[in-house]
């Protein structure tokens, strides 16, 4: 069995999905569980934050690893299709934050 680029870029994104979401998991968890025992609620509200920003930055991530991924490939079709990608996330997230203000 060869380990081709492609090949271990689904397995980089494979990890980094699971892991983002394992962790975001284990925040809004935690969170959850200080929030439903009646403890600090300005702590709980802070871990339930940090676990929803996790789960939306892990396929941020996603695609600033395959960037990465695909130029050191020299697949310059994928970067730059990753380049729109990328903006188009980097325009939304920025959009709604100033909505957000």
């Amino acid at each position: 069995m060869t380990d081709t680029p492609l090949d271990r870029l689904e397995v980089h994104l494979g990890r980094l999905l699971f892991g983002g979401v394992v962790l975001s998991a284990a925040c809004l968890a935690v969170g959850l569980s200080i929030w439903l025992a009646g403890g600090h609620a300005p702590l709980a509200n802070g871990i339930l934050a940090t676990g929803l920003v996790m789960l939306m930055a892990t396929p941020i991530l996603r695609v600033v690893v395959s960037l990465v991924e695909y130029a050191r490939m020299r697949d310059w079709f994928f970067v730059a299709t990753t380049l729109i990608v990328f903006g188009v996330l980097i325009v939304t997230v920025t959009l709604a934050l100033l909505k957000r203000i």
